[in-house]
């Protein structure tokens, strides 16, 4: 069993565990929707990267923070084509702005385990 600590959703009242969700959920739209985990072991050779969500991006997928399971060799292009291709993801534009720990990067920046990838949207104000 995976422990996954508790925290605070900001699409939703209270606490919530994050989801772990297959590529194969991404592209077939199968999120369950309860807070329940999705548990799709990392084969050897693939590698785990969170996805933060904000703002509208959060609302058309239906989550803030999705933890996929990749191949290795996977680049920030991979995830946006995933994301993309389910459900709710075609709304996204085709080249988000995108940051990879905390630096923005283009999509085909390369992927490595552990990762923490963002979908920035655009930003209005004066």
């Amino acid at each position: 069993m995976i422990e996954t600590p508790l925290r605070t959703s900001s699409l939703g009242v209270g606490r919530c565990r994050p989801r772990f969700v297959s590529t194969a959920d991404l592209i077939d739209g199968s999120l369950p929707t309860d807070n329940a985990q999705v548990i799709d072991p990392t084969p050897p050779t693939g590698i785990r990267v969170s996805l933060l969500l904000f703002a509208r991006y959060a609302e058309l997928i239906g989550t803030d923070r999705l933890d996929l399971n990749l191949p290795s060799g996977a680049t920030v292009g991979s995830v946006v084509s995933l994301v993309r291709a389910r459900s709710g993801g075609e709304s996204l534009p085709s080249a988000p702005l995108v940051a990879r720990n905390m630096v923005r990067v283009g999509v085909e920046e390369p992927l490595s385990d552990g990762d923490e990838v963002a979908f920035l949207p655009p930003m209005a104000g004066g």
